[in-house]
């Protein structure tokens, strides 16, 4: 059968059609049975050549048949019986019957005859096109994705007859002189691996015709390069020979004449460039990147006074220079120059015309007609462009060159969000290294070399800004009588250390001035309370304070001072000064009067003792909590707290601001949030800088209460002498102060560490009168730890119900208050009576809501100690592979700074899970740990645990 409607494709993935209807022409291999015979028409393929060539080994069984079949089904739409079929059975083997049928191949050959026809007559024109026409009909690889040895054979076939097409189209276009065609087209054909050498020729020739001799001679090294890397060989000897025309200029044996361009008035307004460019690796690659060819590329350089913007952008200017052959011009726009009014559009819009050789006479006087004017007269040009010193997006869109291909690099300290830019760089300090390397380069090595530690400290007193390094640089070079630590001396001082940083006209803080001069009043203010910053970091609750506005208003200043260069932000929502920025900061805060001063201080340390208390657990009897505040409970507290940085510092700057009560409270509101994390290295730190301020502080209670939160702090890591000795003194001042809260805390936790020294007989008692003093004061956190207490020590007697008593009393007390922190302590306390009571189904419930209570209020020991007993309970209920994860999950937990006693239970119970699950090996490692950890005089429980578990491991390796 024949049917003028059925047609098929090869140059790409295998498709048919009947009519319209695209046909479904089964798996890979049955396609590839259909292409063995469609590229064959009208011959008999046998049996044996369709197998041997379409399978890497025979089939198990016969399949052939069936798939001929299925594609007579397929293609024989009409019903035919198979003898009527385009696929014909004769003897031996199966033939395709092309009459009548459309096939690409045949159209193929078709149209690159009439193109070889045309180009032999001398008709370039329609040569170039019928061959691209021919090339059209490839629609991806040929015969995509099927199978074996004949269809690879054919596939290179095809592929070969596209490249030799392709070759006569460039041959052509380069005849009639279309370089930059050819060049466009062979570019990426050319970077292939392995080179093409025919294309590569060919490329060379279009790069020399287009006045590219350079580019020409690079594609034969480049070329020649990665033969000899990934195919051992030298390039052949037509590629030879067209380099060595290339060289010589030979067009006669190119084949082609190159393009002569007029000439024309090219400028190179770059300023010199001195020196290294230090540091800014990163930032000089990004801004030599290949920009759009048909559009012009603005690339905007931002960043704080002094980091270098300048230098970067010449710099990247020098690299691009080569690529813009209508020159490169440089305009200075004066945003941030003393005593230098910034450069008009229109002043700078004629010195740019005039540098395109526009006559003064010719320009008109207004601004949208002179930016006119420069755009028709750069239409045609390539330029690079270079304006430094930008005030304002404003100030740069009108002297944007409108030529396809040109570069425009901007440079300004505020970051020009109404410029649409293609890349945008930020400067900020160096790195240490690259700062030391600078000061090195500048002094001279030798010199450096000998006073290391000094180069590292002038690099950070110059906060590793450019402007300011060099500057430093340069008073040493002039004082050869100083060393580094001379001017690392004179520079300690925030008050000399702006004014050390100044030679002839740089100066650092003329720098920082300008800038500061030209916000609004709004944000100078902002600014300037930004001195008052107990933090490096902030954010805007706390600028908000230290400005009493809102919020938003605190972030909208904030913002743009960012965008001013004067405040960075290396988070979302996190604002940091530059160590100079904040000396100038801090210069201007000291000459805000000083009641205004104070008054900002109160409040910005006011929200941090806010958010302190919010962040404890240790209930309002303590701290009376103020109405109203950013933070509406414990949790997003404590993410704050987790986010400003270094709190004893706060507690410090607080101290040193003369704010005692201040310094004092936040220290004391602090305790618990931190003790929860096991940050009690911070905790005690805290609290030391305050307790010398406790004497002379308003509140009478903090002298008391300071001495209790260091008694706690030792106590939660287990050092019970000095924890008993600041109780001890807390409780005296407590009974001095005739405060009953005071004196119960105070015994509280003297009798905790009875209870924890194993003194039972005098923490039982000790606990009660706790519990009654607790209750009487209303002191419910104090209250919830006697009635745990209390529980506990029940359950060390075997009074296990008791103890069940004492731990739902305190159940209902946490959750009348409404505290997670304080509910999870107490789960987890009843989770444990009922896990060693052998009730492990009830203990799993209870430490697993201990588990995620206590991950919400981030409280490390307490996550720890759940995890390790509820593993222990899922073991015992059989859940060896959740035992092992959850004991995995609390060893994980334990930090530097966690109690001993609560890593030796975990690693105890971890031991006994390794017991369960038959590896004596690893369960040794744990049991010998405790021990060696502890010592002989450690935790007596503990110690024997570990004990009995090894003799349990000694037993497990006999028995097997």
């Amino acid at each position: 059968m024949s049917d003028s409607k059925l047609r098929f494709e090869v140059l790409g993935p295998l498709r048919a059609w009947h009519g319209e209807t695209r046909l479904d022409l089964g798996p890979v291999r049955q396609q590839a049975v259909l292409a063995a015979l469609l590229l064959r028409p009208d011959v008999t393929v046998s049996h044996y050549e369709l197998t041997d060539g379409l399978w890497e080994k025979p089939p198990e069984s016969n399949v052939l048949p069936v798939y001929v079949r299925r594609l007579r089904q397929c293609l024989d739409t009409s019903g035919e019986k198979p003898r009527d079929s385009v696929i014909v059975s004769d003897r031996g083997g199966y033939r395709f019957a092309s009459g009548g049928v459309r096939l690409d191949v045949a159209r193929l050959e078709e149209v690159a005859a009439v193109a070889a026809s045309a180009e032999e007559s001398g008709d370039l024109v329609a040569a170039v096109d019928t061959f691209a026409d021919a090339l059209r009909l490839f629609h991806g690889e040929p015969l995509t994705g099927l199978p074996g040895a004949f269809v690879q054979g054919e596939r290179r076939r095809l592929e070969e007859r596209k490249l030799l097409l392709l070759s006569r189209k460039l041959r052509a276009q380069l005849k009639l002189g279309r370089f930059d065609e050819v060049i466009g087209e062979l570019s990426a054909l050319v970077s292939a691996d392995p080179p093409s050498e025919p294309l590569a020729a060919l490329l060379m020739r279009a790069l020399y015709g287009g006045g590219r001799q350079a580019e020409a001679l690079e594609v034969f090294s480049d070329v020649r390069e990665r033969l000899v890397e990934q195919l051992g060989v030298e390039p052949g000897e037509e590629l030879r020979q067209v380099q060595e025309a290339v060289l010589r200029g030979d067009e006669a044996l190119l084949g082609v004449s190159p393009r002569r361009e007029p000439a024309r008035r090219i400028r190179n307004e770059l300023p010199a460039t001195n020196g290294e460019l230090v540091g800014r690796d990163r930032e000089l690659a990004l801004l030599v990147e290949d920009g759009d060819p048909e559009s012009v590329s603005v690339d905007a350089v931002d960043g704080v006074p002094g980091a270098g913007k300048t230098t970067l952008a010449v710099r990247a200017a020098h690299r691009l220079r080569e690529s813009y052959p209508d020159g490169a011009l440089f305009v200075d726009l004066h945003g941030y120059t003393e005593g230098r009014e910034p450069v008009t559009p229109e002043r700078a819009l004629r010195r740019l015309l005039r540098a395109v050789g526009v006559e003064d006479g010719l320009m008109p006087d207004d601004l949208d007609e002179l930016s006119a004017s420069w755009r028709a007269a750069t239409a045609q040009l390539r330029l690079l462009l270079v304006l430094d010193n930008a005030e304002s997006a404003g100030q740069v869109r009108p002297l944007l060159p409108s030529g396809p291909g040109s570069r425009v690099l901007v440079t300004s300290r505020r970051r020009l969000s109404g410029l649409d830019a293609d890349r945008r760089v930020s400067l900020g300090a160096l790195g240490l290294e690259a700062a030391e390397r600078l000061l090195g380069r500048i002094v001279g090595a030798p010199r450096a070399e000998g006073e290391r530690f000094a180069v590292r400290a002038l690099a950070g007193l110059c906060g590793r800004l450019p402007l300011a390094l060099r500057i430093a640089g340069a008073r040493l070079q002039n004082r050869p009588m100083w060393t580094f630590k001379d001017l690392v001396d004179r520079m300690s001082d925030d008050e000399r250390r702006l004014g050390e940083l100044t030679a002839e006209d740089r100066s650092v803080e003329v720098a920082l001035r300008l800038s500061y001069e030209q916000l609004r009043p709004a944000e100078q203010d902002a600014f300037s309370v930004l001195g008052l910053s107990p933090t490096a970091e902030f954010d805007r609750l706390s600028v908000s304070a230290l400005l009493d506005c809102s919020p938003a208003e605190a972030e909208r200043r904030l913002e743009s001072l960012v965008d001013a260069s004067l405040v960075q932000e290396p988070a979302s929502g996190r604002y940091r000064l530059h160590d100079l920025v904040a000396v100038y900061a801090r210069r201007l805060a000291g000459e805000m009067p000083e009641k205004a001063a104070e008054t900002a201080r109160k409040r910005v340390y006011g929200l941090y003792l806010g958010a302190a208390r919010r962040a404890s657990e240790w209930g309002v009897a303590r701290f009376p909590l103020e109405k109203g505040g950013p933070f509406t409970g414990q949790r997003d507290a404590s993410a704050w707290l987790d986010a400003v940085g270094d709190l004893p510092e706060v507690v410090s700057q607080a101290a040193e601001a003369g704010l005692d009560d201040l310094a004092c409270s936040v220290a004391e509101g602090l305790v618990d949030y931190l003790a929860r994390q096991q940050r009690y290295h911070e905790c005690r730190t805290a609290l030391q800088i305050a307790l010398p301020l406790a004497e002379r502080a308003g509140d009478e209670r903090l002298v008391s209460s300071l001495r209790f939160c260091l008694g706690y702090a030792y106590g939660m890591q287990g050092q019970l002498d000095r924890a008993r000795g600041w109780f001890d003194d807390a409780l005296q001042a407590g009974q001095a102060s005739g405060d009953r809260g005071l004196e119960a805390r105070a015994l509280g936790g003297l009798t905790m560490v009875d209870l924890i020294a194993g003194r039972h007989d005098l923490a039982i008692p000790g606990m009660r009168r706790v519990m009654v003093l607790a209750e009487e004061v209303g002191d419910r956190w104090l209250a919830e730890r006697a009635l745990s207490a209390l529980g506990y020590l029940a359950y060390l007697k075997g009074e296990h119900e008791e103890a069940l008593g004492h731990l739902g009393r305190a159940r209902e007390l946490s959750e009348e208050i409404g505290s997670p922190g304080m509910l999870a302590r107490v789960l987890c306390h009843s989770g444990t009576v009922r896990l060693e009571t052998g009730r492990f189904a009830e203990a799993v419930l209870d430490l697993r809501r201990s588990v995620e209570l206590a991950e919400e209020t981030t409280d490390g020991l307490l996550i720890a100690s759940s995890l390790a007993r509820l593993g222990a309970a899922e073991l015992e209920l059989g859940n060896l592979d959740a035992a092992f994860e959850l004991q995995r999950r609390a060893l994980t937990a334990v930090t530097e700074e966690t109690i001993v006693g609560m890593e030796s239970e975990i690693r105890n119970r971890l031991g006994r899970t390794h017991l369960a699950a038959g590896d004596p090996v690893a369960a040794r490692e744990h049991f010998e740990w405790v021990l060696t950890t502890i010592g002989p005089d450690g935790d007596p429980q503990q110690r024997t645990l570990a004990l009995e578990g090894l003799e349990l491991t000694r037993q497990s390796v006999l028995r097997r």
